[in-house]
């Protein structure tokens, strides 16, 4: 029989879609490994990158390089990660699973590998490229394996928890990282993360996913489409990782790589704008229901980048990741309390209040963090923290399905889906990233000038606490002149560390009005469409943008 031919599947077997597995049926034990696997699997295709991002400042002492440079370690993922979502829906449609999980888990081994015995950033910058390519194929590979493990009623939930457990990642890597940097510096890192590729391949090859069809998927034009789309999206990774550092108006290839992403990316939708068969449905892409949830994607993920802005604030502090490991448990907790609750409340008619009460709760931890102070310590943030890990869990399988069920009505729209979730996943936490870190850094001047102003000597309490300071050191400088240098030294600090303070509190704030605005227009469209549209012209499920008839069809519900 020829491999581009469909298999003859029972009722309960049929895959969803072209390149996706089989849905037979499974004993528990087996439901369980599965289970297992994905969440293994998941973890893996995050956890690298997150190792990398939480610990930036220490791999830039470790190779030796500016904090420009070291920037594009993210970057270089992102890249990659968004680039190849493009081409690897076609590739597990035509090419099969196994070939697509084997092929990208060795990928990853090998560079990761590579990468222990050739130290230096170009070979950094190819791990993380590699690991973007490879960690788009074990997200989905992840949620694959999870799917596996639930039956057919209950396939919804296995959607919330197998696009959540790479959430995961992220806390998992603040809590040990540290250890794995006093086991062996930068190499710690990359043996935990060779490791981790390992055990996934082992998994995938011990315990394998069910076939599904094959189809003959690609034609030359997708690569075309990729030529011009894949540099435009690198250049655009490129300026929103580095142009905080380098700051946006300083550096002119800045401009001119946003300049050329713009062209680039406009020719490859253009392209696919006129295609017969287009590798991206720009049609669909631009309807309403699509832009709103690609635009709420990305505000959540804005605020979902109060994350940073909580340890730049405790490092500002003076603070260590040693010193906020409890913090992270926390959040680690909010994470899975999040993830769990998502799971077991989803359904079609809860999609909107879901991410309502998500966004409410990230609104209300923001809030609570505005208000910090020098004596703000991790455990006055646990309250706080955990509502953002909670909420930031509980959005995104909702997110997810709501869009997906239009795709199971119309397969070949899953490539444009695809990346439209992608890009508002990636590219919103960049955007965040450097939004938080631009405000930061402008809000932090507007508040040391502020604070200087007012500092003179001719004031009592200034001078007096110049002499306090100057004083403290009188057991090891005896020239009075050096002691006061140095009081108007500890000064000056101080008034830098409450200027800092109160940029985050400006950041914190900022967010908590994204959240509300956020909110706000969620919650208007969904009474809107309830109360104007009515049931007749709304359907059974408008505010997600979903019929039960897709769901049904698809055996997710």
């Amino acid at each position: 029989m020829d491999v581009y031919t469909p298999q003859v599947w029972l009722p309960h077997e049929r895959p969803s879609l072209p390149g996706s597995p089989s849905t037979p049926l499974h004993s528990d034990r087996r439901r369980a490994a599965y289970l297992i696997v994905g969440l293994i699997v998941a973890l893996t295709g995050g956890l690298g990158n997150a190792l990398v991002s939480v610990n930036l400042p220490y791999l830039q002492g470790s190779l030796g390089v500016y904090s420009s440079e070291i920037q594009w370690l993210p970057a270089a993922y992102v890249m990659a990660n968004v680039s190849m979502n493009l081409l690897l829906v076609k590739f597990r449609q035509q090419f099969g699973l196994r070939l697509f999980t084997e092929l990208f888990l060795m990928l990853y081994a090998a560079a990761t590998l590579a990468h222990l015995f050739v130290h230096g950033l170009a070979s950094a910058i190819a791990v993380r490229a590699a690991s973007g390519m490879s960690g788009a194929a074990l997200t989905v590979l992840g949620l694959y394996y999870t799917l596996q493990a639930f039956p057919a009623r209950h396939r919804l939930k296995g959607v919330v928890l197998g696009v959540g457990f790479a959430q995961l990642a992220l806390p998992l890597a603040r809590l040990f990282s540290s250890e794995l940097l006093e086991l062996g510096e930068w190499r710690g890192l990359y043996w935990f993360e060779l490791g981790m590729t390992l055990l996934a391949l082992g998994c995938v090859l011990m315990l394998k996913l069910p076939p599904g069809d094959r189809v003959k998927a690609f034609v030359k034009l997708d690569f075309l489409t990729f030529a011009l789309f894949a540099p435009g999206v690198a250049l655009l990774s490129a300026v929103l990782a580095l142009g905080r550092t380098v700051w946006w108006l300083e550096s002119r290839w800045l401009g001119y790589s946003l300049a050329a992403s713009i062209v680039l990316i406009a020719a490859a939708l253009l392209v696919e704008h006129n295609r017969r068969a287009p590798l991206l449905n720009t049609r669909w892409l631009s309807t309403g229901s699509m832009l709103r949830l690609a635009l709420s994607v990305l505000l959540i993920r804005v605020v979902q980048s109060e994350a940073s802005g909580t340890v730049g604030f405790l490092q500002a502090l003076g603070l260590n990741n040693d010193q906020m490991q409890q913090l992270w448990l926390v959040v680690m907790a909010g994470t899975v309390a999040g993830m769990v609750a998502s799971a077991l409340t989803i359904a079609p008619s809860r999609i909107a209040p879901s991410l309502m009460l998500s966004l409410a709760m990230m609104a209300m931890g923001a809030w609570m963090d505005a208000h910090a102070t020098n004596l703000t310590r991790p455990a006055n943030m646990y309250v706080s923290q955990f509502l953002l890990a909670f909420g930031g869990a509980f959005f995104l399988g909702p997110t997810f399905i709501s869009g997906f069920g239009a795709v199971i009505a119309a397969p070949s729209n899953l490539i444009s889906f695809s990346l439209m979730f992608t890009i508002s996943q990636n590219m919103g936490s960049l955007l965040g990233s450097a939004l938080v870190g631009t405000f930061q850094v402008v809000r932090e001047k507007y508040h040391s000038s502020q604070l200087v102003e007012h500092l003179t000597l001719l004031d009592p309490q200034v001078a007096a606490r110049v002499q306090a300071g100057g004083a403290a050191l009188g057991g090891t400088l005896a020239d009075p002149a050096t002691r006061s240098a140095q009081g108007v030294a500890s000064l000056g600090a101080a008034a830098t560390r409450e200027a800092n303070i109160l940029a985050y509190n400006d950041v914190f704030m900022l967010i908590c009005a994204v959240a509300l605005a956020t909110l706000a227009w969620l919650t208007a469209r969904y009474f809107w469409e309830q109360c104007v549209v009515g049931k007749a012209s709304a359907g059974p499920n408008a505010q997600t943008g979903m019929a039960n008839v897709s769901l049904n069809n698809s055996g997710l519900r």
